[in-house]
């Protein structure tokens, strides 16, 4: 709190359009009506029917492996995520060095040590973000497992079948979409270590993360795999 008073106007807008990037483009992405051509949501469509064609198979190896490799990449992050958290605790520590570091870079502002640590805390505040959102995703992706396993055989049509493959691909679209939000909180952790050199930078660089962000998931060759478009 005793950072406040030594922000700036520039820094206070700034962190809004940081936070307003980011808040904005998971709302955009993931319930406004505008999104649902995006590869988020068209991903959820082969993920039902994935659930119906792993229902139809008896010997489920298939199914078990690519579950296993989804889970070994979410613990990839969530284990990549604790060593950055570790590291931004301990730049906590040693703020005074830090700070006589950043103010002799070329964009580096002068600044005071309440000031730096804050810009640090917003940086760890993201990181813990995808920390949360990647561990619940891994939780989320055993119990999958756990739906596969008792999972019944049928083929699609018949209404038990059907909901329950439709159980199985909202599982799927649960843990994927925790996985998503961690993958952003990524990009906009990256973008709010630029507020370490200098508030502009820190605005910019959130809105290039949104620029980067639509194009992947809505102009990007894997969004037009994924609709079959020519």
């Amino acid at each position: 709190m005793n950072a406040l008073p030594h922000l700036s106007t520039v820094d206070w807008l700034a962190v809004a359009i940081f936070f307003a990037s980011w808040a904005g483009y998971a709302w955009y992405s993931e319930h406004s009506r505008w999104g649902e051509g995006g590869l988020v949501r068209t991903s959820q469509a082969y993920r039902l029917q994935w659930a119906q064609r792993m229902l139809e198979r008896e010997i489920r190896v298939a199914d078990s492996t690519l579950i296993g490799n989804l889970v070994t990449s979410v613990s990839f992050y969530a284990n990549t995520t604790i060593y950055i958290i570790a590291g931004l605790l301990a730049a906590l520590g040693a703020s005074d060095k830090l700070l006589s570091f950043t103010t002799e870079l070329p964009f580096g502002s002068q600044g005071n040590r309440e000031l730096l640590e804050l810009k640090l805390m917003l940086l760890l505040a993201s990181f813990v973000f995808a920390y949360f959102k990647f561990t619940w995703s891994l939780r989320q992706f055993n119990l999958l497992c756990i739906l596969v396993g008792a999972a019944p055989f049928g083929k699609a049509g018949d209404p038990a079948i059907d909901h329950y493959a439709l159980r199985v691909a909202r599982a799927n679209s649960l843990a994927g979409d925790d996985f998503n939000r961690g993958i952003r909180a990524y990009y906009f952790g990256l973008a709010a270590s630029g507020w370490l050199l200098h508030p502009v930078v820190l605005g910019a660089l959130a809105i290039g993360v949104l620029i980067v962000l639509y194009r992947r998931d809505f102009q990007s060759p894997a969004l037009a795999i994924l609709r079959d478009e020519k």
